[in-house]
């Protein structure tokens, strides 16, 4: 289900992709465009991504966890292109029959994401802009 896209993303749409019955508890993480970084105030964030790779790899993160937390349904969503301050960048959905297993899958899926995946991030500001590294 992980995807890349250049629309805008609404977490309400991946949880309900990941939703079902046999699901206790229903978890979404939402990374959005922060106004500041380092003390510099920041007018948006510009994503750029090898495609087909960033996409491989986010499936591969999703079926590790499916592996690991076995009964949990995962769906992840990354944009590209030019966002806005508070505009979601990524967003992830675990459903899991149990919180805990739930909590666990998705912190490791954005942690693993933010390792991995090659999407990289331009940060703009009102005198300039920079490439942030990565976790």
């Amino acid at each position: 289900m992980a995807r890349i896209a250049r629309e805008p993303i609404e977490a309400r749409d991946v949880a309900a992709r990941v939703a079902h019955a046999g699901a206790g508890a229903v978890l979404t993480f939402a990374g959005v465009v922060r106004d500041n970084h380092l003390g510099r105030k920041v007018l948006g964030i510009e994503y750029h991504a090898y495609e087909a790779m960033a996409a491989k790899e986010m499936e591969r993160i999703e079926e590790e966890a499916r592996s690991r937390w076995p009964g949990i349904a995962i769906d992840m969503a990354h944009r590209l292109g030019k966002l806005h301050v508070g505009a979601a960048s990524v967003v992830i959905a675990v459903a899991s029959p149990h919180r805990g297993d739930g909590f666990a899958a998705l912190r490791y899926a954005i942690d693993k994401l933010k390792e991995t995946v090659p999407i990289w991030k331009k940060e703009i500001y009102e005198d300039g802009s920079a490439w942030i590294e990565g976790s």
